[in-house]
């Protein structure tokens, strides 16, 4: 009894002292916690706050009544959307996209990055990096005309080359088997490169000592790179293709809205681009707020599911 007594009165003691610790350490770190400031506060405006707006999918928006002041309708805008055939063609077009790039896409700056790797020039690896990074920061306005460019049937540099080998030529970007093939394609020349930046910051990390026992062992390059590279990055790999599935439901909206064409809608109309069409040049919020909201939450299904699987696999997931 008195021991128990003793310890409850410790307790107050012991939380003060936690307390004055955290207090301690945070005014020790606190220019570092000031660099976080930007950051909550763009998430807190362009992440969070906008959250606000999705009781929108459940309700009746009109701009002339305000969010509060439109009618409440439920979960008739879900059942509107569930109900409508263009709903199931936008999200199969989204989910075909995105396992597509899954992949052929995911993969590349995996292969990129392996190369490079394996090149002992530096002056030559950097200009080649920055050859493959290059692509990045030209925006989709100004890649895409380049693109459609290469890929006309008349005077583009791809058909010009099919001919001299006696292919007629192709409509890449007005042809429902080859758009899809020509998005992933252009989406790897824009992103692979720039994509590499993280795969070769792991390998940095690996212990040089595991190549050098590799190699005393008889192990070629393309051994070295299954055996040693691959299983040092695995983790970064994982963390990687998590956020990738995370995002099997959007499909970034410029890239589409720059290569698609009234030919070829049947298969490049996808989420962002009929929330586009629907919600803002046809006005219907509600109805678009529904689909963004049931995007959101497929989303995080996503993340945790796949995290979970990988976890079990025995790799270090997101949480």
């Amino acid at each position: 009894m008195r021991q128990s007594q003793i310890a409850g009165s410790a307790l107050p003691g012991m939380t003060m002292k936690r307390k004055t610790l955290f207090w301690k350490q945070l005014m020790k770190d606190r220019f570092f916690y000031m660099l976080l400031l930007p950051v909550l506060v763009y998430l807190i405006i362009f992440k969070y706050g906008p959250m606000f707006g999705e009781i929108i999918a459940f309700k009746n928006y009109r701009i002339v009544d305000g969010v509060w002041g439109s009618q409440w309708v439920g979960f008739e805008n879900f059942t509107k959307l569930f109900a409508s055939r263009d709903f199931y063609n936008v999200l199969t077009n989204t989910l075909l996209l995105n396992l597509y790039a899954i992949v052929f896409a995911f993969p590349a700056p995996i292969l990129l990055a392996l190369m490079l790797n394996e090149v002992r020039v530096e002056w030559y690896k950097r200009t080649l990096q920055n050859f493959l990074y290059l692509p990045h920061f030209i925006s989709w306005v100004a890649l895409g005309s380049i693109v459609i460019g290469m890929l006309s049937p008349s005077t583009g540099f791809i058909n010009k080359v099919l001919g001299i080998v006696g292919i007629k030529p192709i409509y890449f970007l007005a042809d429902t088997f080859w758009w899809p093939i020509s998005f992933v394609a252009s989406g790897i020349w824009k992103e692979a490169g720039f994509g590499t930046i993280l795969y070769l910051a792991a390998m940095a990390a690996i212990d040089p000592t595991l190549y050098e026992a590799s190699k005393i062992d008889g192990a070629n390059k393309l051994r070295r790179m299954w055996h040693v590279t691959l299983p040092g990055i695995r983790s970064t790999i994982a963390i990687l293709l998590i956020l990738q599935v995370g995002n099997m439901l959007d499909v970034g909206f410029e890239q589409v809205y720059v290569l698609r064409n009234a030919a070829v809608t049947s298969v490049s109309e996808v989420i962002s681009t009929y929330v586009y069409t629907r919600g803002i040049v046809s006005l219907q919020y509600s109805y678009t707020s529904a689909l963004g909201l049931f995007q959101s939450i497929i989303a995080l299904f996503l993340v945790v599911s796949v995290n979970k699987i990988i976890k079990s696999m025995g790799e270090r997931g997101l949480w």
